[in-house]
């Protein structure tokens, strides 16, 4: 009897260690100096930089991966939030909520080429590279300045247009088959859809007892929207085409970023509480819960690369400890012998 409770006792431990350990982590980037919370991260593959928006430290930090070392720190911003960089121009698109606007960035080392004026906390943007659009949300954060998703031609820089979504525009992704953009309206808890073809929201979908929905991914091969709310803290998956709920698995605390690795069929969600909660998604329509990886307090956003197997986490600093980037490895773990 003694035996079989020691074996149970190890087998229960084991579970633990493998539903809280679940991505190891590989390296630390150490960041002295920078100050504040992060926001998103981009990459620049082939070039093997990592630009990350230190939005408390008014910067964006440029992180050369090769040396694990800032290669430059892009200062005079306000509060940097979305990135993108496109790897066809070697541009560095940057959108600041405090300057308002979206910002571009070119040469080495990287200098500011030119701003679109929008309008106050211009956060999360996704690119259409095929088509040179960039939607970028803005506004919302009172009354007086409604939430704005900006559709700009980047081969030209210029507004093409600017969508009224009523409240704050959360992450935003994109469909390239498709050629839709999904942006979530957290303070309405419904998603908005825009088509990219005519340059106008063709849907709103409403979400149900779940709401404040704020990081997003699309899974083109299921042909899924996959949706994290922090009230209650929920990952809801959607039918792409309808935004019908299809089902729906607890996660942790102010969820911020969320990415879909499609080889494994893993989602990984960055959450505030200090967690990255890995989620299976099932052969059939459910979800399921691979394990919780315990990161650090405030460590919210994040980039996954898949091309690399890795997921860079932004970690601020706490007391007498630095800001780091940690990386973590998502790739599958092969069982000791």
């Amino acid at each position: 009897m003694r035996t079989l409770v020691t074996a149970l006792l190890f087998a229960t431990s084991l579970a633990a260690t493998s539903q809280t350990n679940s991505l190891p982590l590989s390296q630390t980037i150490p960041l002295p100096g920078v100050t504040g919370k992060f926001d998103h991260f981009a990459i620049d593959a082939a070039g093997r930089r990592l630009f990350v928006a230190a939005t408390g430290n008014h910067s964006v930090e440029v992180i050369d991966l090769k040396t694990g070392k800032v290669d430059q720190s892009i200062t005079g911003l306000g509060k940097p939030h979305g990135l993108v960089w496109d790897q066809a121009t070697g541009s560095l698109y940057v959108a600041d909520g405090s300057l308002a606007e979206l910002r571009l960035y070119r040469g080495s080392p990287l200098k500011l080429g030119g701003s679109i004026k929008l309008s106050d906390d211009a956060d999360d943007m996704v690119f259409d590279d095929a088509h040179h659009l960039l939607y970028v949300g803005h506004g919302g954060g009172s009354a007086a300045v409604p939430g704005r998703i900006a559709v700009v031609d980047t081969a030209k820089f210029m507004l093409l247009a600017n969508l009224a979504v009523g409240s704050h525009p959360e992450a935003l992704d994109f469909d390239a088959q498709g050629r839709r953009a999904f942006a979530n309206i957290a303070d309405s808890a419904e998603v908005a859809v825009i088509d990219g073809a005519s340059n106008s929201i063709v849907a709103h979908w409403k979400l149900t007892g779940a709401a404040d929905n704020v990081p997003m991914a699309y899974d083109s091969e299921r042909q899924r929207l996959y949706v994290a709310c922090r009230t209650p803290a929920t990952l809801l998956a959607l039918n792409a085409a309808t935004g019908a709920e299809i089902a729906r698995v607890a996660i942790g605390d102010g969820a911020d970023d969320l990415f879909y690795d499609a080889a494994q069929r893993h989602l990984f969600v960055i959450s505030g509480s200090g967690e990255v909660d890995v989620i299976q998604v099932d052969g059939g329509a459910g979800m399921s819960t691979v394990g919780a990886t315990h990161t650090a307090a405030g460590a919210k956003t994040a980039l996954f690369v898949p091309a690399e197997n890795n997921l860079y986490v932004g970690v601020p600093a706490s007391g007498s400890k630095s800001a780091e980037i940690r990386v973590y490895s998502t790739a599958a773990q092969k069982e000791k012998p």
